[in-house]
């Protein structure tokens, strides 16, 4: 584990390679797993601020989910996540034929909100544990996203880096500015 600010980083996140590719997974995350994404406390209220904004880039499944259960639920150990269609994918995930994308972000891209979405779905594959004094992000790996990890390889592109925007969104630009000297200093180290 590295120290970077308040936080501590698993070397995964500088020594593999991760880079999403949507058309061979389909955008499984958003689908499989036996909850919604996590979600900070903060997000709740934004979600239940922004539904009417984007409930034109959700589709109708969706749309009933979040009308039945809110605009986010508690899972069975209290935690806040997004909630589900028919216990499946996520209530805000959309499908375009290549698989499931984020309604929310569409809306984002869209200019009709000002936020991405839930940060834990921005920082994925990161998942991050909140402690008293400081997060610890470490690197989640399952088979859904094996496409991501060869594509990553193959374009050299390590986990820190791949989750650029969502890294400065999370901890501002000088922890990726620290992230990118301990990069630096463990390919060195390779090297001796």
């Amino acid at each position: 584990m590295i120290q970077i600010g308040n936080t501590v980083v698993s070397q995964v996140a500088f020594e593999h390679a991760f880079c999403c590719d949507l058309s061979r997974c389909g955008g499984a995350c958003c689908v499989e797993g036996d909850a919604g994404a996590p979600l900070q406390e903060a997000e709740v209220a934004i979600l239940s601020e922004i539904q009417d904004a984007i409930a034109p880039f959700l589709r109708p499944e969706g749309k009933e989910a979040l009308a039945a259960q809110g605009p986010a639920i508690q899972d069975s150990d209290g935690e806040w996540v997004t909630p589900l269609v028919q216990g499946k994918e996520c209530a805000y995930a959309v499908f375009d034929g290549t698989g499931a994308k984020c309604g929310i972000e569409q809306a984002a891209a869209a200019g009709a909100v000002d936020w991405p979405k839930p940060i834990s779905c921005h920082l994925y594959p990161i998942r991050v544990t909140k402690y008293k004094d400081f997060d610890a992000l470490n690197v989640h790996h399952w088979n859904v996203c094996e496409p991501a990890c060869s594509l990553g390889k193959e374009l050299k592109l390590p986990v820190f880096r791949f989750l650029k925007d969502a890294l400065v969104r999370a901890y501002g630009p000088s922890w990726m500015d620290e992230a990118e000297e301990v990069y630096s200093f463990l390919e060195s180290q390779k090297e001796v």
